[in-house]
């Protein structure tokens, strides 16, 4: 029974571990540079390379690369236009970046003109693929940062001038600006594997981690 339970523990860390963001982990790229790896691409990739051109995204296909520490980033993209500018972003495998478009353009488009009356003109982000270990934890296990498997984002700017950010906003006095932050990230936690926000840990005060890996876990 104590083994079971023991179990059980474990598993739940790993799953809600989740990436600490966001301060560097003790790991480094390879200082030769990436090493990029060669062979067919998966059936599953050209799907999703499918689904991003049915979809009329614009985007370019990045070679599969290793950049030493366990940094592999494969099957994955530069997002070019989605429809709406977003900042910040480097590599994301293609998965990732089908669920972030569909989120975008389905869910943060329409509450932001439906709840807060404005149209969205961009999406903040800090940023896709970085080469580090999950923060906060013991087992040195590479974040899917370091992956290419995750982005975080800190805010949103509507056409009316607003800046709606995740550190301002998430309690905001704004009963819509909750409402909008409320929608947005229960749609997102239908779409990714991972979702960690404000009420997650102080680490995510500013932002949402949304990622493809392990889960699925919502906070």
């Amino acid at each position: 029974m104590r083994i079971g339970v023991l179990f059980l523990a474990l598993v739940l860390t790993s799953c809600i571990g989740g990436d600490s963001d966001d301060r560097p982990a003790p790991i480094r790229e390879r200082r030769s540079g990436p090493i990029t790896l060669t062979g067919p691409t998966p059936r599953e990739t050209q799907q999703c390379f499918a689904d991003l051109s049915r979809e009329q995204v614009r985007y370019s296909p990045l070679p599969d690369r290793d950049f030493g520490s366990g940094c592999i980033v494969t099957g994955a993209v530069q997002l070019l236009d989605i429809g709406v500018p977003v900042t910040n972003l480097k590599s994301m495998r293609c998965p990732l970046a089908r669920s972030f478009t569909a989120w975008v353009r389905f869910a943060v488009a329409p509450a932001a003109k439906q709840i807060l009356g404005s149209e969205l003109v961009r999406v903040e982000s800090f940023g896709t693929y970085s080469c580090r270990a999950i923060i906060g934890g013991s087992s040195g296990r590479m974040s899917e940062h370091g992956l290419g498997n995750a982005v975080d984002v800190g805010g949103f700017v509507l056409a009316d001038g607003r800046r709606i950010r995740v550190e301002t906003g998430w309690k905001s006095d704004d009963p819509a600006v909750r409402q909008f932050f409320a929608t947005i990230h229960n749609s997102a936690c239908k779409r990714f594997r991972t979702v960690l926000g404000p009420d997650y840990n102080a680490a995510h005060y500013n932002h949402l981690h949304l990622d493809m890996g392990r889960g699925p876990f919502c906070a």
